[in-house]
């Protein structure tokens, strides 16, 4: 990833955010004599661990694919990102951009064992079911259960431990506070980029500057 230490993410916490809110993660293993191999599937935080600690799962055989446990992987998990137009900026002449979050993360997989990768997946649908009016979990009858057991024969579950990362979080925290706004303030109106999940991140990263500037023009 380009070094841009004005966009650097350093703070882990920042980092599990980032992994919580955007759990669908593409899996990058070097396999020799095969060359890069990809996966995508969805990741939780182990909360209980120390660091940034990756569960998840692969569905076979994608594990022999990724040699899964043999080599080193890296595991990108994006945010909201979307086109910026020059046309929104109060500043003269300018250039398009892109505005995104985004992390690279490397570690080795440790492969989990059966009974492991069943509490996994069971913990997995219990996150994403919860919101749900009915929550359909892997448990829930004598039969749901039963299936689950059948199914985690065909998962291999892993456990990640990040060892580095990088991570950037690029939104508009190089323009005056005047770009910050129009740029927010388009994103949110309707047209081919209209992005209010990047107006919204926005907001949140450029918090700061915003509200000094509103405290400064009240005062």
């Amino acid at each position: 990833m380009r070094d841009n230490p004005s966009f650097a993410l350093e703070d882990p916490e920042s980092v599990k955010q980032l992994i919580r809110d955007n759990p669908w993660a593409r899996f990058i293993t070097y396999v020799p004599g095969e060359g890069l191999i990809g996966s995508h599937y969805p990741v939780l935080v182990d909360e209980q661990d120390e660091g940034i600690v990756l569960l998840s799962h692969l569905g076979r055989p994608d594990e022999e694919k990724h040699q899964l446990g043999a080599h080193p992987m890296m595991v990108i998990v994006e945010g909201p990102h979307g086109y910026i137009s020059p046309g929104w900026y109060e500043e003269q002449p300018n250039v398009p951009t892109w505005n995104f979050t985004v992390a690279h993360l490397h570690g080795t997989p440790e492969i989990l064992t059966e009974a492991e990768n069943l509490q996994v997946l069971d913990r997995l649908v219990e996150h994403f079911e919860a919101p749900m009016p009915q929550p359909q979990l892997l448990h829930a009858t004598a039969e749901s259960s039963q299936y689950a057991h059948h199914m985690v024969t065909g998962t291999a579950g892993f456990r990640l431990r990040v060892q580095r990362f990088e991570a950037k979080e690029k939104m508009s925290q190089n323009k005056s506070v005047a770009t910050v706004r129009s740029v927010i303030s388009h994103l949110r109106e309707p047209g081919v980029y209209s992005n209010p999940a990047v107006a919204d991140r926005m907001e949140t990263v450029n918090a700061a500057a915003l509200a000094q500037e509103g405290g400064e023009q009240c005062c």
